[in-house]
């Protein structure tokens, strides 16, 4: 006992709880770079999983609040790079690490985030180019989202002021960057929807960095922009800024001032428009009108006196009817001897005629036929007797009334046909030429 007393003795927990202490002091923040294994996520929101090389591994977990900003999803395979402080899980005794932040290896997470959205989206069709509509070409109000402070509503205004005055806008302005900007957006977008008299609509903001564009990369923005029923134009930064936005919309445009003046068109170039179709029109009608005049004179010409027309035409007639009767008088003795043909060729083939004939031929045949039947029916009758006469003196019925009998073996009913066939005990039933009999077996001699 006094061995023991000199020492001191931790309980599983407390040493634990030092090497915990120790390893928290000492490994507060650090970088480690793996591959991803064995990749949870439960419905917790948080993710677990293994860091591995080629020799060690390390367990991970990230809790949910740290998951929840993740703009990309982890997977198995997939070479990370975290930042975490290392700690022990007590009801295992494994350290483990706390991530706090993790980024993909080789490239950004928003640059993943935003491949891994596009594929999604692009298998469900989003982008499909059937499903895009056409954008009015005279829009009579246009609603645009976007930042009420920023520099693109200032520009896209005065495109359209210039362009063309006295279209009606409807500003929804919303957060463009940051938390909650994409929900915003994306708020809008149904807001102008059910507004419902908006023609088209422009979705965008001015130029920036990747992080300051990312609203309009957010899924929750893409799913407005699909299921509106506004022609929707993106206008996202500047022309080499590709958002997902920008597929999904029916139309993208470069910029916002772009988009401005795409939506319609400029006073100067309607009236121009007006001017070439209003001198194609007089010239046309010109033309018509030329030609028209041309035809009325050349008819003009050609009229004569009506009652000299008058007089050519009933001359006319009464040619005609004349010939008329003319052809109906020869087209009558022409059926007229034709009918008298048919009579005379029907007098020569009177079908009565020929009836009688085969009357009297269908009562030969009758005759010939039942004598044939009779001479049959007496061949097969003498036939019948013979078979009849060898079937009786062949017919077992004909060995019994001799005399004879036939043994079957029960239960079988099997013809016993010789002594060794049975044993004492066996059950058998004898067949007469009248009724049968059950009998035992007492004895056997073969």
């Amino acid at each position: 006992m006094e061995l023991f007393a000199e020492k001191r003795i931790l309980t599983v927990s407390q040493l634990t709880g030092l090497i915990r202490g120790v390893l928290e002091e000492n490994f507060e923040h650090v970088w480690v770079e793996g591959e991803v294994s064995n990749l949870a996520m439960p419905s917790s929101g948080h993710l677990y999983f293994t860091l591995k090389d080629a020799g060690a591994q390390l367990r991970c977990v990230m809790f949910r609040a740290s998951a929840r900003a993740l703009k990309f999803r982890p997977k198995d395979g997939m070479g990370l790079i975290v930042r975490g402080r290392v700690t022990v899980y007590d009801q295992r005794g494994d350290y483990q690490l706390l991530v706090e932040y993790l980024e993909p290896r080789g490239i950004g997470a928003l640059q993943l985030a935003f491949i891994q959205l596009k594929e999604k989206l692009g298998r469900e069709g989003l982008f499909s180019e059937e499903r895009k509509r056409p954008i009015p070409a005279l829009p009579q109000r246009i609603g645009i989202v976007t930042s009420p402070t920023g520099a693109a509503i200032h520009d896209m205004l005065n495109v359209l002021n210039r362009r063309f005055a006295n279209v009606e806008v409807l500003i929804r302005p919303v957060k463009v960057q940051g938390e909650g900007a994409a929900e915003e957006i994306a708020a809008a977008i149904d807001d102008l929807n059910r507004h419902g008299s908006i023609d088209v609509m422009i979705v965008g903001r001015g130029g920036g960095s990747l992080e300051d564009l990312w609203a309009f990369n957010e899924e929750a923005v893409a799913r407005a922009i699909h299921r509106s029923r506004i022609p929707v134009i993106s206008a996202v930064g500047h022309e080499v800024d590709f958002t997902i936005a920008d597929f999904v919309a029916d139309l993208r445009a470069p910029t916002p001032s772009a988009a401005a003046e795409m939506v319609v068109k400029s006073k100067e170039e309607l009236g121009a428009r007006v001017d070439f179709l209003r001198h194609r029109l007089v010239q046309g009608v010109r033309g018509q009108l030329a030609e028209l005049r041309g035809e009325l004179d050349s008819l003009s010409r050609s009229l004569r006196d009506p009652t000299m027309l008058l007089g050519h035409l009933a001359q006319r007639v009464d040619d005609l009817a004349l010939r008329g009767e003319r052809a109906i008088a020869g087209i009558l003795r022409q059926h007229r001897g034709t009918l008298d043909g048919l009579g005379t060729h029907l007098r020569l083939t009177n079908p009565a005629l020929e009836v009688e004939r085969i009357r009297e031929r269908i009562l030969v045949l009758a005759a010939r036929n039942e004598a044939a039947v009779r001479r049959r029916l007496d061949r097969m009758g003498e036939e019948t007797a013979v078979a009849a006469a060898r079937l009786n003196s062949l017919s077992p019925l004909g060995t019994l009334a001799r005399g004879y009998s036939i043994a079957l073996r029960l239960p079988a009913r099997h013809v016993v046909r010789e002594a060794r066939q049975i044993v004492p005990g066996n059950r058998l039933e004898l067949r007469f030429h009248r009724g049968s009999a059950l009998c035992l077996v007492e004895s056997v001699d073969e």
